[in-house]
Protein backbone atom coordinates (compact mmCIF):
# COMPACT_ATOMS: atom_id res chain seq x y z
CA UNK A 1 0.00 0.00 0.00
CA UNK A 2 1.39 3.52 -1.00
CA UNK A 3 0.56 6.87 0.87
CA UNK A 4 1.55 10.27 0.13
CA UNK A 5 4.04 11.95 2.91
CA UNK A 6 4.24 15.24 4.12
CA UNK A 7 3.66 17.58 1.40
CA UNK A 8 4.68 21.63 2.03
CA UNK A 9 2.82 23.96 0.91
CA UNK A 10 3.96 27.73 -0.50
CA UNK A 11 1.94 30.51 -1.47
CA UNK A 12 0.60 30.27 -5.03
CA UNK A 13 3.01 32.78 -7.63
CA UNK A 14 0.22 34.53 -10.18
CA UNK A 15 0.41 32.91 -13.74
CA UNK A 16 1.19 35.93 -15.19
CA UNK A 17 4.05 37.24 -12.88
CA UNK A 18 7.10 37.09 -15.28
CA UNK A 19 8.43 37.76 -18.72
CA UNK A 20 11.40 36.34 -19.93
CA UNK A 21 12.11 37.36 -23.61
CA UNK A 22 13.76 33.99 -24.49
CA UNK A 23 11.77 30.71 -25.26
CA UNK A 24 10.75 28.97 -21.85
CA UNK A 25 10.98 25.16 -21.42
CA UNK A 26 8.27 23.76 -19.67
CA UNK A 27 9.84 21.27 -17.05
CA UNK A 28 13.06 18.82 -16.05
CA UNK A 29 12.46 15.58 -15.21
CA UNK A 30 14.90 13.24 -13.43
CA UNK A 31 14.53 9.46 -12.03
CA UNK A 32 16.72 7.16 -10.27
CA UNK A 33 16.62 3.71 -9.07
CA UNK A 34 19.74 2.77 -6.81
CA UNK A 35 19.61 0.48 -3.95
CA UNK A 36 21.92 1.28 -1.41
CA UNK A 37 22.23 4.96 -2.36
CA UNK A 38 20.57 8.73 -0.73
CA UNK A 39 18.59 8.68 -3.94
CA UNK A 40 16.89 11.61 -2.65
CA UNK A 41 20.20 13.36 -2.68
CA UNK A 42 20.90 11.97 -6.08
CA UNK A 43 18.00 13.53 -7.07
CA UNK A 44 18.37 16.75 -5.28
CA UNK A 45 21.66 17.12 -7.82
CA UNK A 46 19.97 15.76 -10.52
CA UNK A 47 17.54 18.68 -10.46
CA UNK A 48 20.10 21.48 -9.77
CA UNK A 49 21.79 20.77 -13.16
CA UNK A 50 17.83 20.65 -14.87
CA UNK A 51 17.13 24.34 -12.81
CA UNK A 52 17.18 26.08 -16.06
CA UNK A 53 14.66 24.12 -17.37
CA UNK A 54 12.25 25.47 -14.92
CA UNK A 55 12.20 27.82 -12.05
CA UNK A 56 8.96 28.34 -10.73
CA UNK A 57 8.25 24.77 -8.70
CA UNK A 58 10.42 21.78 -7.58
CA UNK A 59 9.52 18.56 -6.03
CA UNK A 60 10.48 14.90 -5.65
CA UNK A 61 8.97 11.91 -4.77
CA UNK A 62 10.41 9.27 -2.60
CA UNK A 63 9.66 5.28 -1.98
CA UNK A 64 11.37 2.60 0.37
CA UNK A 65 9.49 -0.23 -1.27
CA UNK A 66 6.22 0.63 1.05
CA UNK A 67 5.44 3.99 1.11
CA UNK A 68 5.90 7.17 -1.34
CA UNK A 69 6.47 10.48 0.26
CA UNK A 70 5.84 13.60 -2.12
CA UNK A 71 7.52 16.81 -0.97
CA UNK A 72 7.66 19.81 -3.31
CA UNK A 73 6.79 23.76 -3.36
CA UNK A 74 7.35 27.06 -5.07
CA UNK A 75 10.65 27.90 -5.91
CA UNK A 76 14.24 26.77 -7.12
CA UNK A 77 15.59 23.81 -6.15
CA UNK A 78 17.45 25.02 -3.16
CA UNK A 79 14.42 26.89 -1.93
CA UNK A 80 12.28 24.22 -1.75
CA UNK A 81 14.98 21.40 -0.34
CA UNK A 82 17.89 21.91 1.79
CA UNK A 83 19.21 19.13 4.97
CA UNK A 84 16.39 19.29 7.28
CA UNK A 85 13.91 18.35 4.20
CA UNK A 86 16.22 15.81 2.64
CA UNK A 87 17.18 13.89 5.50
CA UNK A 88 13.53 12.26 6.00
CA UNK A 89 13.41 10.80 2.37
CA UNK A 90 14.63 7.61 2.26
CA UNK A 91 14.35 4.79 -0.05
CA UNK A 92 15.93 2.99 -3.19
CA UNK A 93 13.99 4.88 -5.70
CA UNK A 94 12.58 8.49 -6.55
CA UNK A 95 11.62 10.73 -9.30
CA UNK A 96 12.37 14.62 -9.34
CA UNK A 97 10.85 17.51 -11.09
CA UNK A 98 11.08 21.31 -12.01
CA UNK A 99 8.82 22.89 -13.61
CA UNK A 100 7.94 26.13 -15.57
CA UNK A 101 4.26 26.33 -16.40
CA UNK A 102 2.48 26.11 -19.96
CA UNK A 103 -0.48 24.64 -19.26
CA UNK A 104 -1.90 25.38 -15.72
CA UNK A 105 -1.53 28.30 -13.62
CA UNK A 106 1.43 28.97 -11.84
CA UNK A 107 0.60 27.50 -8.24
CA UNK A 108 1.40 24.97 -5.87
CA UNK A 109 -1.28 22.98 -6.59
CA UNK A 110 0.03 22.46 -10.30
CA UNK A 111 3.79 21.47 -8.55
CA UNK A 112 4.88 18.23 -9.71
CA UNK A 113 5.70 15.51 -9.19
CA UNK A 114 1.96 14.54 -9.50
CA UNK A 115 0.43 11.31 -7.04
CA UNK A 116 -2.59 9.42 -7.43
CA UNK A 117 -3.36 6.21 -5.09
CA UNK A 118 -5.94 4.20 -7.67
CA UNK A 119 -6.60 1.09 -6.21
CA UNK A 120 -4.49 -0.79 -3.70
CA UNK A 121 -1.55 0.63 -5.51
CA UNK A 122 -0.20 4.63 -5.80
CA UNK A 123 1.66 6.27 -8.53
CA UNK A 124 3.85 9.89 -8.72
CA UNK A 125 4.06 11.43 -12.31
CA UNK A 126 6.64 14.26 -13.61
CA UNK A 127 5.91 15.47 -17.57
CA UNK A 128 8.08 17.21 -19.27
CA UNK A 129 6.05 18.86 -22.73
CA UNK A 130 2.92 20.15 -23.25
CA UNK A 131 -0.42 17.67 -24.81
CA UNK A 132 -2.12 18.94 -27.66
CA UNK A 133 -5.19 16.87 -26.82
CA UNK A 134 -5.82 17.66 -23.68
CA UNK A 135 -9.74 18.77 -23.76
CA UNK A 136 -10.50 16.03 -26.22
CA UNK A 137 -8.97 13.89 -23.49
CA UNK A 138 -10.88 15.12 -20.64
CA UNK A 139 -14.07 15.55 -22.65
CA UNK A 140 -13.81 11.74 -23.63
CA UNK A 141 -13.64 10.30 -19.94
CA UNK A 142 -16.11 12.55 -18.96
CA UNK A 143 -14.56 15.28 -16.76
CA UNK A 144 -16.64 18.68 -16.23
CA UNK A 145 -14.63 21.55 -17.38
CA UNK A 146 -12.71 23.16 -14.29
CA UNK A 147 -12.04 19.72 -12.73
CA UNK A 148 -8.27 18.95 -14.38
CA UNK A 149 -5.68 21.86 -13.16
CA UNK A 150 -3.02 20.71 -16.12
CA UNK A 151 -2.42 18.56 -18.93
CA UNK A 152 0.03 16.41 -16.70
CA UNK A 153 -3.65 16.76 -14.03
CA UNK A 154 -5.46 14.78 -16.84
CA UNK A 155 -2.68 11.91 -17.70
CA UNK A 156 -2.44 11.24 -13.75
CA UNK A 157 -6.38 10.54 -13.94
CA UNK A 158 -6.58 8.69 -16.92
CA UNK A 159 -3.76 6.25 -15.26
CA UNK A 160 -5.10 5.94 -12.79
CA UNK A 161 -8.39 5.17 -14.06
CA UNK A 162 -6.57 2.69 -16.10
CA UNK A 163 -5.39 1.09 -13.03
CA UNK A 164 -7.89 -2.43 -12.45
CA UNK A 165 -11.10 -2.26 -9.74
CA UNK A 166 -9.81 -3.69 -6.28
CA UNK A 167 -12.62 -6.52 -6.22
CA UNK A 168 -11.19 -7.29 -10.20
CA UNK A 169 -7.98 -8.49 -9.54
CA UNK A 170 -4.78 -8.54 -7.31
CA UNK A 171 -2.21 -6.76 -7.98
CA UNK A 172 0.68 -8.65 -9.31
CA UNK A 173 2.90 -5.05 -9.22
CA UNK A 174 2.95 -4.15 -12.59
CA UNK A 175 -0.55 -2.16 -12.26
CA UNK A 176 1.08 0.99 -13.63
CA UNK A 177 3.26 -0.76 -16.58
CA UNK A 178 -0.17 -1.58 -17.69
CA UNK A 179 -2.18 1.34 -17.28
CA UNK A 180 0.41 3.08 -19.08
CA UNK A 181 0.46 1.07 -22.19
CA UNK A 182 -3.09 1.77 -22.21
CA UNK A 183 -3.36 5.63 -21.95
CA UNK A 184 -0.31 6.46 -23.75
CA UNK A 185 -1.34 5.66 -27.50
CA UNK A 186 -4.21 8.06 -26.66
CA UNK A 187 -1.99 10.69 -26.07
CA UNK A 188 -1.19 13.74 -28.55
CA UNK A 189 1.84 15.86 -28.57
CA UNK A 190 5.18 16.45 -26.64
CA UNK A 191 5.78 14.26 -23.42
CA UNK A 192 8.98 13.11 -21.86
CA UNK A 193 7.62 11.25 -18.18
CA UNK A 194 9.01 10.15 -15.47
CA UNK A 195 7.27 8.40 -13.20
CA UNK A 196 7.26 5.44 -10.24
CA UNK A 197 5.43 3.40 -7.85
CA UNK A 198 7.03 1.66 -4.82
CA UNK A 199 8.83 -0.60 -7.37
CA UNK A 200 9.48 1.07 -10.52
CA UNK A 201 10.68 3.84 -12.42
CA UNK A 202 9.83 4.33 -15.41
CA UNK A 203 10.59 7.06 -18.90
CA UNK A 204 8.25 7.48 -21.35
CA UNK A 205 9.12 9.58 -24.39
CA UNK A 206 6.45 10.77 -27.23
CA UNK A 207 6.60 8.40 -30.20
CA UNK A 208 8.19 12.38 -31.93
CA UNK A 209 10.50 12.77 -28.92
CA UNK A 210 9.96 16.46 -28.98
CA UNK A 211 11.72 16.70 -25.35
CA UNK A 212 14.75 14.92 -24.68
CA UNK A 213 15.34 11.64 -21.88
CA UNK A 214 17.93 9.98 -21.28
CA UNK A 215 19.43 6.74 -19.66
CA UNK A 216 22.12 6.37 -17.56
CA UNK A 217 23.77 3.82 -15.32
CA UNK A 218 25.13 3.94 -11.80
CA UNK A 219 27.28 2.08 -9.51
CA UNK A 220 24.02 0.17 -7.66
CA UNK A 221 21.54 1.27 -10.43
CA UNK A 222 19.76 3.44 -13.62
CA UNK A 223 18.76 7.01 -13.68
CA UNK A 224 16.35 8.76 -16.22
CA UNK A 225 17.02 12.44 -16.84
CA UNK A 226 16.26 15.14 -19.54
CA UNK A 227 19.61 16.28 -20.18
CA UNK A 228 23.13 14.50 -19.85
CA UNK A 229 24.71 16.74 -17.51
CA UNK A 230 21.96 14.67 -14.42
CA UNK A 231 23.77 12.05 -15.39
CA UNK A 232 27.17 13.89 -14.76
CA UNK A 233 26.63 15.18 -10.92
CA UNK A 234 26.21 12.27 -10.08
CA UNK A 235 28.80 10.13 -11.54
CA UNK A 236 25.90 7.90 -13.70
CA UNK A 237 27.59 6.49 -17.06
CA UNK A 238 25.26 7.82 -20.41
CA UNK A 239 23.92 4.74 -21.93
CA UNK A 240 22.04 5.80 -24.64
CA UNK A 241 18.95 8.52 -25.57
CA UNK A 242 15.35 6.71 -24.87
CA UNK A 243 13.79 6.44 -28.31
CA UNK A 244 10.50 8.37 -29.71
CA UNK A 245 7.70 6.29 -28.39
CA UNK A 246 9.76 3.92 -25.87
CA UNK A 247 8.94 3.39 -22.62
CA UNK A 248 11.34 2.01 -20.39
CA UNK A 249 10.63 0.27 -17.07
CA UNK A 250 13.68 0.36 -14.38
CA UNK A 251 13.02 -2.32 -11.21
CA UNK A 252 15.07 -4.69 -9.00
CA UNK A 253 15.82 -6.81 -12.92
CA UNK A 254 17.60 -3.70 -14.70
CA UNK A 255 15.72 -2.58 -17.21
CA UNK A 256 13.99 -3.41 -19.93
CA UNK A 257 12.61 -1.23 -22.93
CA UNK A 258 8.77 -1.73 -24.19
CA UNK A 259 7.49 0.29 -27.06
CA UNK A 260 3.53 1.08 -26.64
CA UNK A 261 2.91 3.45 -29.67
CA UNK A 262 1.97 2.12 -33.00
CA UNK A 263 5.14 2.29 -35.28
CA UNK A 264 3.23 4.70 -37.60
CA UNK A 265 3.69 7.23 -35.40
CA UNK A 266 6.98 7.39 -34.52
CA UNK A 267 8.91 10.32 -36.30
CA UNK A 268 11.69 11.51 -34.55
CA UNK A 269 11.55 15.86 -34.15
CA UNK A 270 13.49 16.91 -31.44
CA UNK A 271 12.85 20.64 -30.87
CA UNK A 272 15.68 22.26 -32.54
CA UNK A 273 15.63 25.30 -29.71
CA UNK A 274 16.61 22.37 -27.38
CA UNK A 275 20.22 23.03 -29.29
CA UNK A 276 19.75 27.16 -29.51
CA UNK A 277 18.80 27.73 -26.55
CA UNK A 278 17.13 25.14 -23.87
CA UNK A 279 19.67 23.07 -23.21
CA UNK A 280 22.62 23.52 -21.18
CA UNK A 281 26.10 23.61 -23.57
CA UNK A 282 27.67 20.68 -21.91
CA UNK A 283 24.45 18.54 -23.03
CA UNK A 284 24.41 15.86 -25.24
CA UNK A 285 21.46 15.17 -27.74
CA UNK A 286 21.53 12.94 -30.95
CA UNK A 287 25.45 12.26 -30.15
CA UNK A 288 26.11 16.12 -30.58
CA UNK A 289 27.46 18.58 -27.43
CA UNK A 290 25.64 21.52 -27.59
CA UNK A 291 28.09 23.88 -27.03
CA UNK A 292 29.66 23.02 -30.09
CA UNK A 293 26.90 23.28 -32.20
CA UNK A 294 26.47 26.75 -30.81
CA UNK A 295 29.93 27.42 -31.41
CA UNK A 296 29.35 26.52 -35.17
CA UNK A 297 26.15 28.65 -35.27
CA UNK A 298 28.12 31.42 -34.67
CA UNK A 299 30.90 30.28 -37.24
CA UNK A 300 28.59 30.40 -40.27
CA UNK A 301 26.39 33.16 -39.04
CA UNK A 302 29.89 35.27 -39.18
CA UNK A 303 30.26 33.94 -43.19
CA UNK A 304 26.14 34.66 -43.93
CA UNK A 305 26.13 38.06 -41.96
CA UNK A 306 29.60 39.85 -41.83
CA UNK A 307 29.91 43.03 -40.67
CA UNK A 308 33.35 45.51 -40.02
CA UNK A 309 33.67 45.93 -36.00
CA UNK A 310 35.63 46.37 -33.40
CA UNK A 311 34.43 43.33 -31.18
CA UNK A 312 32.09 40.34 -30.70
CA UNK A 313 30.35 40.10 -27.22
CA UNK A 314 27.81 37.52 -26.37
CA UNK A 315 24.42 37.67 -24.49
CA UNK A 316 25.10 35.79 -21.37
CA UNK A 317 24.74 32.79 -21.40
CA UNK A 318 23.15 31.15 -24.36
CA UNK A 319 24.74 33.31 -26.52
CA UNK A 320 28.44 33.12 -25.72
CA UNK A 321 29.21 30.49 -27.57
CA UNK A 322 27.78 31.56 -30.77
CA UNK A 323 29.54 35.06 -30.28
CA UNK A 324 33.46 33.23 -29.48
CA UNK A 325 32.74 31.08 -33.23
CA UNK A 326 31.89 34.43 -35.03
CA UNK A 327 34.89 35.89 -33.36
CA UNK A 328 37.17 33.12 -34.75
CA UNK A 329 35.57 33.11 -37.96
CA UNK A 330 35.04 36.38 -38.70
CA UNK A 331 38.60 37.86 -37.41
CA UNK A 332 37.36 40.37 -35.17
CA UNK A 333 38.53 39.92 -31.29
CA UNK A 334 35.92 38.56 -28.73
CA UNK A 335 35.38 40.43 -25.98
CA UNK A 336 32.67 40.41 -22.90
CA UNK A 337 30.47 43.40 -23.04
CA UNK A 338 27.78 42.19 -20.29
CA UNK A 339 28.28 40.97 -17.20
CA UNK A 340 25.00 38.81 -15.79
CA UNK A 341 23.45 39.13 -12.44
CA UNK A 342 23.15 35.23 -11.56
CA UNK A 343 20.78 35.16 -8.84
CA UNK A 344 18.05 37.41 -11.23
CA UNK A 345 16.71 34.68 -12.54
CA UNK A 346 13.46 36.66 -14.42
CA UNK A 347 12.21 39.51 -16.09
CA UNK A 348 8.92 40.78 -13.93
CA UNK A 349 6.19 42.11 -16.13
CA UNK A 350 6.12 45.84 -15.10
CA UNK A 351 3.15 48.60 -16.80
CA UNK A 352 5.73 50.79 -18.49
CA UNK A 353 8.78 50.13 -21.15
CA UNK A 354 11.36 52.02 -18.73
CA UNK A 355 9.93 49.57 -16.26
CA UNK A 356 10.22 46.60 -18.42
CA UNK A 357 14.08 47.39 -19.28
CA UNK A 358 14.63 48.40 -15.49
CA UNK A 359 14.22 44.29 -14.93
CA UNK A 360 16.63 43.75 -17.94
CA UNK A 361 19.12 46.25 -16.10
CA UNK A 362 18.64 43.88 -12.72
CA UNK A 363 19.86 40.77 -15.10
CA UNK A 364 22.62 42.54 -17.21
CA UNK A 365 24.90 45.28 -16.40
CA UNK A 366 27.65 46.85 -19.43
CA UNK A 367 31.70 46.75 -19.16
CA UNK A 368 31.84 49.83 -19.69
CA UNK A 369 35.31 49.99 -20.64
CA UNK A 370 35.17 47.50 -22.83
CA UNK A 371 32.54 48.56 -24.97
CA UNK A 372 32.83 52.77 -24.76
CA UNK A 373 34.27 54.06 -28.38
CA UNK A 374 33.86 50.17 -30.35
CA UNK A 375 31.38 48.92 -32.88
CA UNK A 376 30.10 46.06 -31.40
CA UNK A 377 28.46 42.76 -33.17
CA UNK A 378 25.89 41.13 -30.40
CA UNK A 379 25.45 37.77 -30.54
CA UNK A 380 22.19 36.32 -29.08
CA UNK A 381 20.26 33.17 -29.72
CA UNK A 382 16.65 34.60 -30.26
CA UNK A 383 14.27 37.53 -30.44
CA UNK A 384 10.68 36.59 -29.07
CA UNK A 385 9.34 39.92 -27.98
CA UNK A 386 12.48 41.50 -28.54
CA UNK A 387 12.18 43.99 -25.02
CA UNK A 388 15.95 42.51 -23.81
CA UNK A 389 17.46 43.06 -27.42
CA UNK A 390 15.68 46.40 -26.99
CA UNK A 391 16.89 47.26 -23.42
CA UNK A 392 20.78 45.67 -23.97
CA UNK A 393 21.04 48.15 -27.29
CA UNK A 394 20.26 50.93 -25.05
CA UNK A 395 22.25 49.70 -22.33
CA UNK A 396 25.26 49.26 -25.22
CA UNK A 397 24.94 52.81 -26.27
CA UNK A 398 24.38 54.34 -22.84
CA UNK A 399 27.67 52.69 -22.11
CA UNK A 400 29.30 54.34 -25.02
CA UNK A 401 29.31 51.75 -27.89
CA UNK A 402 29.65 53.69 -31.31
CA UNK A 403 27.76 50.92 -33.22
CA UNK A 404 25.54 47.99 -32.57
CA UNK A 405 25.19 45.42 -34.39
CA UNK A 406 23.28 42.51 -33.55
CA UNK A 407 23.54 38.86 -35.10
CA UNK A 408 21.10 35.94 -34.13
CA UNK A 409 21.76 32.15 -34.45
CA UNK A 410 18.47 31.06 -34.96
CA UNK A 411 15.71 32.71 -38.15
CA UNK A 412 12.75 34.57 -37.32
CA UNK A 413 10.75 33.29 -34.63
CA UNK A 414 7.46 33.46 -35.89
CA UNK A 415 4.97 31.03 -34.64
CA UNK A 416 4.55 29.95 -30.72
CA UNK A 417 4.79 26.29 -29.68
CA UNK A 418 2.28 23.51 -28.90
CA UNK A 419 4.73 21.35 -27.47
CA UNK A 420 6.06 22.74 -24.48
CA UNK A 421 7.43 25.84 -24.92
CA UNK A 422 5.85 29.10 -23.45
CA UNK A 423 6.37 32.16 -25.91
CA UNK A 424 2.71 33.68 -25.92
CA UNK A 425 0.26 34.32 -28.72
CA UNK A 426 1.79 35.23 -32.54
CA UNK A 427 0.86 38.98 -31.86
CA UNK A 428 2.91 38.90 -29.52
CA UNK A 429 6.18 37.83 -31.58
CA UNK A 430 8.46 40.24 -33.11
CA UNK A 431 9.05 38.80 -36.00
CA UNK A 432 5.08 37.32 -36.94
CA UNK A 433 4.42 41.04 -37.28
CA UNK A 434 7.38 43.14 -38.27
CA UNK A 435 10.33 42.72 -41.69
CA UNK A 436 13.91 42.51 -40.51
CA UNK A 437 14.15 46.16 -41.06
CA UNK A 438 11.42 47.36 -38.91
CA UNK A 439 12.80 44.75 -36.54
CA UNK A 440 15.63 46.98 -36.62
CA UNK A 441 14.50 49.98 -36.23
CA UNK A 442 12.24 49.19 -33.28
CA UNK A 443 15.36 47.26 -31.38
CA UNK A 444 17.21 50.50 -32.25
CA UNK A 445 20.50 48.62 -33.56
CA UNK A 446 22.46 49.78 -36.77
CA UNK A 447 22.03 46.20 -38.36
CA UNK A 448 20.24 43.34 -37.70
CA UNK A 449 20.68 39.62 -39.00
CA UNK A 450 19.67 35.73 -38.74
CA UNK A 451 20.92 32.76 -39.43
CA UNK A 452 19.26 30.59 -42.24
CA UNK A 453 17.47 27.45 -41.63
CA UNK A 454 19.44 25.05 -43.58
CA UNK A 455 22.59 26.88 -42.04
CA UNK A 456 21.38 26.11 -38.77
CA UNK A 457 20.78 22.62 -39.55
CA UNK A 458 24.04 22.06 -40.74
CA UNK A 459 25.57 23.73 -37.29
CA UNK A 460 24.04 21.38 -35.46
CA UNK A 461 25.53 18.31 -37.38
CA UNK A 462 23.66 15.58 -37.30
CA UNK A 463 22.51 14.60 -40.75
CA UNK A 464 19.29 12.54 -40.68
CA UNK A 465 17.91 13.62 -37.56
CA UNK A 466 14.77 14.85 -37.11
CA UNK A 467 13.77 18.25 -35.68
CA UNK A 468 10.94 20.41 -35.16
CA UNK A 469 10.64 24.33 -36.63
CA UNK A 470 7.60 24.88 -36.19
CA UNK A 471 8.32 28.38 -34.55
CA UNK A 472 10.61 29.05 -37.76
CA UNK A 473 8.31 28.23 -40.05
CA UNK A 474 4.90 27.02 -39.12
CA UNK A 475 5.26 23.40 -40.42
CA UNK A 476 3.52 21.83 -37.25
CA UNK A 477 4.71 18.28 -37.06
CA UNK A 478 1.16 16.69 -35.52
CA UNK A 479 -2.22 18.29 -35.40
CA UNK A 480 -2.96 21.07 -33.02
CA UNK A 481 -6.45 22.29 -32.23
CA UNK A 482 -7.28 24.75 -34.92
CA UNK A 483 -8.76 27.19 -32.58
CA UNK A 484 -5.08 27.57 -30.88
CA UNK A 485 -3.75 28.44 -34.48
CA UNK A 486 -6.40 31.19 -35.00
CA UNK A 487 -6.18 32.63 -31.99
CA UNK A 488 -3.13 31.33 -31.53
CA UNK A 489 -2.97 29.52 -27.97
CA UNK A 490 -5.55 31.96 -26.46
CA UNK A 491 -7.83 29.94 -24.92
CA UNK A 492 -11.78 30.23 -23.78
CA UNK A 493 -12.37 27.53 -22.66
CA UNK A 494 -14.88 26.30 -24.93
CA UNK A 495 -15.88 22.77 -26.34
CA UNK A 496 -13.55 22.92 -29.56
CA UNK A 497 -16.02 20.22 -31.35
CA UNK A 498 -15.19 17.55 -33.93
CA UNK A 499 -13.71 19.82 -36.15
CA UNK A 500 -11.06 21.30 -33.49
CA UNK A 501 -7.75 19.59 -34.98
CA UNK A 502 -5.94 20.22 -38.44
CA UNK A 503 -3.11 19.00 -39.60
CA UNK A 504 -1.49 21.80 -41.45
CA UNK A 505 -2.29 24.80 -38.95
CA UNK A 506 0.46 27.02 -40.78
CA UNK A 507 -1.49 26.40 -43.86
CA UNK A 508 -4.95 27.52 -42.21
CA UNK A 509 -3.25 30.46 -40.69
CA UNK A 510 -2.21 31.41 -43.97
CA UNK A 511 -5.25 30.53 -45.86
Amino acid sequence: MCETGEVTVGPPVPADAVEDDHPRDACGVFGVYAPGAPVAHLTYDGLLMLQHRGQESAGMAVSDGDTITIVKDMGLVTNVFDDRTLAPLKGHLAIGHTRYSTTGSSTWRNAQPVYREPGESGFALGHNGNLTNTEALAREAGMLPGTVSSDSDLVAELIGAAFPADEDSHSDGRDLERALVEVLPRLRGAFSFVLMDTAHVIGVRDPNGFRPLCLGKTDTGWVLASETPALDVIGAHFVREIDPGEMIVIDATGWRSERPFPAERIDPKLCLFEFIYIARPDSNLYGKEVHGARKRMGELLAEQAPVEADMVMGVPQSGVPAAEGYAERSGIPYGQGLVKNAYAHRTFIAPSQELRSQGVRRKLNPLKRNVAGKRLVVVDDSIVRGTTQRAIARLLREAGATEVHVRITSPPYKWPCFYGVDTGTRSELLAANMSVSEMQDYLGVDSLAFLGLESLERAVGAPGAGFCNACLTGNYPTEVPVRFTKGMLESDGADPGPDAYVDDPAGTERG
